[in-house]
């Protein structure tokens, strides 16, 4: 018996696992759904509250609450920027973003707040841009964001993931800072579909298929993997992905943890290595759309490849994972190191129990509602649960204890 039979015989379905997955999953924009009203409870083991936080957001992509105060920095795809105050649910434009390449899954990307925010009151958004040739490559700049007068007051390129590509597809981006305060960053293959060794991905003379590892003004560390190396590129700390939208620092270990689209199923959920070596598209669990071939091999058939901590094989439905964060509040202590995840084609938002490199599915949440989860967040102060919706018109929603 696998674990989704013994989840649905248990009593604990995994609702809409296998709901808008027999077509390339990470493609589909879904028009999502409206909020519920405030108050109405989710069907999982703790009573949960679904709250509108803010309605009408254009195709937000990532939400980012500011240390103090009310207010969550929320990147919208088409090209803008927003702060989003959740006591009185005003929406107001923040000037002075970057133009972006807004087309495809292009646009305005993931956001984080440098680790002492405000001092320094940098803030690093990631964003597709296109060249004078109309490619386009993921970019990473940084803005000193004033938040009263809600604009960026200066803002700088810091990186560029090369080379550029005549795609819309398949730029990865999201960011965050570990432990050490150095910046991590996911960029996706573009959607190269020569499935083998000589893929993007397995290339570490380019950046796509990877996570990079940069300093906070956009510098090469000195420990990264390949420094040393003259047919690999300086910034590359891990290899052989193929498009990771999720991505947060474990609370304890300070370990980075992604969440990556697979083909056709064959979605994961990974802890980053230095120099690893995460297959794609040599060894994976997945399979190709339409025709259900496998791709590559299995992780467990190489030795010099890393396994994902968990996976949706090729027939499960796949989950394509989002944004992704840890839960370390008080607000529901029953899910304290839990792992959340948003799902889109699946439209729920997942919650995993972690133990070390175990990793198992709890009751999903946001079940039900026809809702693509973008991305998710907790909140300070309350330790409430905030989560956006993938969508034209969208909002960003909060979990509470009922």
């Amino acid at each position: 018996m696998d674990r989704r039979t013994f989840l649905a015989v248990s009593g604990l379905t995994v609702a809409g696992t296998l709901t808008g997955c027999s077509t390339p999953s990470d493609d589909q924009q879904g028009d999502g759904a409206t909020a519920t009203d405030a108050g109405q409870t989710d069907s999982s083991e703790t009573a949960v509250a679904v709250e509108t936080v803010a309605d009408g957001l254009e195709s937000p992509w990532s939400i980012t609450p500011l240390p103090a105060g009310s207010q969550v920095l929320v990147t919208e795809r088409v090209g803008r920027v927003v702060l989003v105050d959740s006591d009185d649910s005003t929406v107001t434009p923040v000037s002075g973003a970057p133009s972006v390449y807004a087309s495809g899954q292009g646009g305005m990307l993931d956001a984080v707040l440098h680790p002492d925010f405000p001092d320094p009151a940098w803030v690093y958004l990631t964003y597709s841009k296109a060249n004078d040739s109309g490619a386009s490559a993921t970019h990473l700049g940084r803005g000193r964001l004033n938040v009263t007068e809600a604009q960026f007051e200066t803002f700088e390129q810091l990186h560029v993931a090369e080379p550029f590509v005549d795609s819309d597809g398949h730029f990865g981006s999201r960011v965050v800072f570990g432990p050490e305060e150095l910046l991590y960053m996911t960029v996706g293959d573009r959607q190269f579909k020569d499935f083998g060794p000589d893929h993007v991905a397995q290339d570490r003379t380019n950046e796509l298929g990877t996570t990079l590892r940069l300093t906070p003004s956009g510098g090469i560390p000195e420990s990264n993997p390949f420094t040393d190396d003259p047919n690999a590129v300086d910034s590359i700390l891990s290899y052989g992905h193929r498009n990771a939208q999720g991505m947060t620092v474990h609370p304890d270990t300070g370990a980075i943890w992604q969440a990556e689209f697979g083909e056709q199923d064959g979605d994961e959920i990974n802890i980053v290595e230095r120099g690893g070596n995460y297959g794609w598209p040599i060894a994976d669990e997945g399979c190709t759309y339409g025709s259900g071939d496998p791709i590559g091999v299995s992780h467990a058939e190489r030795d010099d490849v890393v396994a994902p901590v968990y996976s949706w094989d090729c027939g499960s439905g796949g989950f394509p994972p989002s944004g992704a964060t840890f839960y370390t509040g008080d607000a529901f202590p029953e899910w304290t190191g839990d792992l959340l995840v948003g799902g889109l084609a699946s439209q729920y938002l997942a919650r995993f129990t972690v133990d070390g490199r175990t990793v198992e599915e709890a009751t999903p949440l946001l079940d039900g509602r026809g809702w693509r989860i973008r991305d998710v967040a907790v909140e300070p102060g309350t330790e409430h649960v905030l989560a956006v919706i993938d969508a034209p018109s969208a909002p960003l929603v909060r979990l509470r204890p009922a």
